[in-house]
């Protein structure tokens, strides 16, 4: 082995550690400030300490989570095109390593959410406990498995509104949680065409077909645009600004914004969420179209 190779070799070790906790993916970790923008609360200094700490503390515990199921999957992940270069599947990291910085990271952000409001602190709690037992028993349970990894996203959504005190109504826990089994039924669905169901990265895939996974993820996706729609027409915010209903306006961004997603969906190309909305400029336009309609409504 040359110089240079060494050089690199001893550099990916040293990295490992934070590669190993997926910083790409706490791009997730901002679904906690949707309940305080819906509510038209974001801008106010107290709710955005509380979003900021929410943030941190998910990313610190979500951080734990991913350690611990790289070193369960590691044989599954040795198999994945992608996943075998994960630091503990690659052998950058070991599992002894990774599972004392899960517990310091898990301890660290449990801490820092009930320092900053009890109902997070048990939100945290909560997502760690069903994230253990969908590592160890429920990640082979067809459609279980949906539901459990989407209630994942679902919680980041309620933990921003339990962080705030902000009350969080029926519609945004609809959206929030048909939103997340859209994004999780197009996850699965791009993995199946893109590896098929006998790679052996994930033994819940033998169950599934194409097919079911398509109306899986169309049907979330109408319940999702319903549900958003219901909102939008129902808001009950203050006179809108030049007499335009933003809330409804928004409705259009949010369906071009799902569609986009679903052609990515459609192509196999959705697998990581997280590496769709930060390499798809697309879908970041039309994103930034929503979040303008959508702050003219609750702001102003």
């Amino acid at each position: 082995m040359t110089e240079q190779q060494l050089a690199v070799s001893a550099a990916k070790r040293l990295t490992a550690p934070i590669r190993a906790m997926r910083p790409r993916q706490w791009t997730k970790n901002v679904l906690v400030a949707t309940a305080p923008l819906a509510a038209g609360q974001l801008l106010r200094p107290d709710v955005l300490v509380g979003v900021a700490l929410a943030f941190v503390s998910f990313c610190l515990v979500s951080a734990g989570v991913y350690l611990l199921n790289d070193v369960r999957d590691v044989a599954e992940d040795r198999l994945h095109p992608k996943k075998r270069f994960r630091p503990i599947a690659a052998g950058e990291l070991s599992p002894g390593a990774a599972l004392g910085l899960a517990a310091v990271v898990g301890i660290g952000g449990l801490t820092l959410g009930f320092l900053t409001a009890i109902p997070l602190g048990i939100t945290l709690v909560v997502y760690v406990a069903i994230q253990i037992v969908y590592s160890v028993w429920l990640k082979h349970l067809p459609v279980v498995d949906l539901a459990v990894v989407a209630s994942g996203f679902l919680l980041r959504a309620i933990a921003g509104g339990v962080a705030t005190g902000i009350y969080l109504s029926q519609w945004f826990l609809l959206v929030a949680a048909f939103g997340s089994f859209f994004m999780v039924a197009g996850k699965r669905y791009s993995e199946m065409k893109h590896l098929g169901a006998d790679v052996g990265t994930r033994k819940s895939l033998t169950r599934y077909s194409e097919s079911y996974l398509r109306f899986a993820w169309m049907l979330a996706a109408v319940m999702v645009l319903i549900s958003y729609s219901l909102w939008a027409f129902e808001y009950a915010g203050p006179s809108p600004l030049f007499g335009v209903p933003w809330t409804a306006v928004s409705i259009a961004p949010f369906t071009l914004g799902l569609l986009q997603y679903a052609l990515e969906v459609d192509a196999g190309q959705a697998d990581a969420p997280e590496e769709v909305v930060l390499s798809d400029h697309v879908l970041q336009g039309i994103g930034l179209a929503w979040l303008v309609t959508i702050s003219l409504a609750v702001f102003f």
